[in-house]
């Protein structure tokens, strides 16, 4: 629950293939039980790095951390003591915009994200850098006038006084562009086992009730860059469609669902929808599953068209490939259209 609350500001969302290295640092103000001011860093949504108040030091939270110190000896003393020092910048910023706000008690958060991302296949980099007060945008960097943008009123003062240090701006954008693309990269090799590897998924048809809407659960991938769709007649469909949010499994991996409204959908026309995955990483995958409905059952033909590096493999759940493919049944709870699982 304390990471939980780092991340409620910002929404950032990384194409298929894009790494990212984010910090994002909150200080609280009125929180029961909650450290005043946490850091959590993190390589493609993987957390390496933790400091909070309690603590007051840097710690590494994935093994492959240690190495850095072959690069950097004094790298875990250097993030403690920067940690410590924004820890007191932030805990007199919620003091200054209390009063700008006209606030006096309750629950106050003051957010910092910044980091950057790097397209592995075409070099092309980005940085960020942007604050947040109480769960709303204060201040952003643009990375390419190297002045900051202002949303509300009371970021004015802010926005003119941090313009106005241009030799800083500088340094924020070589940082942004230059040392935080260096870094991630560092990282990137560090966890190269884990963070680099490609898990595949089992992918599922389940309804609940024949006019109920057909949901396309996928789980169990690794990295969480991938696509989930529905199409018809092969075109992605953009309406009657309701995608959900990537989740985390207990083990590292992920799920996502989306649903398709099948009120309009009539029977005849079902071998006309599929639902598509798309797992971008060190190699692609296309998963296809494509089913129509035969009976109220809802159990019809399941088709599975696995296409990887040029290969393809087309599965029907004749009683052999429910044997040699891992076809499963569907056993209680909602209705299984049909399960494909890849290894």
């Amino acid at each position: 629950m304390n990471e939980f609350i780092l991340l409620l500001l910002f929404c950032h969302v990384a194409s298929p293939v894009l790494h990212a290295l984010r910090y994002f640092s909150t200080a609280s103000s009125g929180v029961p039980n909650f450290p005043e001011f946490v850091v959590v860093g993190l390589v493609d949504d993987v957390q390496m790095v933790h400091y909070d108040s309690n603590t007051q030091r840097a710690e590494a939270k994935q093994g492959w951390m240690e190495k850095v110190t072959a690069d950097d000896p004094r790298y875990w003393e250097k993030e403690t003591q920067v940690s410590q020092r924004d820890q007191e910048t932030y805990k007199d910023r919620i003091s200054t915009l209390k009063k700008r706000f006209n606030q006096t008690g309750g629950v106050h958060t003051y957010q910092r994200m910044y980091g950057c991302e790097w397209d592995d296949e075409t070099g092309v980099t980005n940085g960020f850098y942007q604050f947040g007060y109480d769960g709303e945008d204060f201040i952003a960097f643009d990375l390419r006038t190297k002045t900051w943008i202002a949303p509300t009123p009371q970021a004015v003062i802010t926005k003119h006084e941090w313009d106005r240090d241009a030799d800083q701006n500088e340094r924020w954008k070589n940082y942004l562009t230059q040392e935080c693309i260096d870094w991630l990269k560092k990282y990137l090799d560090y966890g190269r086992s884990s963070l680099l590897r490609t898990e595949l998924p089992s992918v599922s048809l389940l309804q609940k009730t024949p006019s109920s809407p057909v949901t396309c659960h996928a789980s169990g991938f690794y990295p969480n860059k991938i696509m989930l769709f529905w199409t018809r007649d092969g075109e992605e469909l953009l309406e009657d469609v309701d995608h959900g949010e990537i989740l985390h499994n207990h083990d590292g991996t992920f799920q996502k669902s989306i649903d398709l409204d099948v009120s309009s959908v009539k029977a005849e026309d079902w071998g006309r929808y599929s639902c598509v995955f798309l797992l971008s990483g060190s190699r692609l995958v296309d998963l296809l599953v494509d089913t129509f409905l035969v009976d109220q059952n809802l159990i019809g033909r399941l088709f599975a068209v696995l296409i990887l590096s040029g290969v393809t493999v087309c599965l029907q759940n004749t009683p052999p490939c429910f044997h040699n493919f891992g076809l499963a049944q569907p056993t209680g709870g909602d209705r299984q259209v049909g399960r494909y699982v890849l290894n």
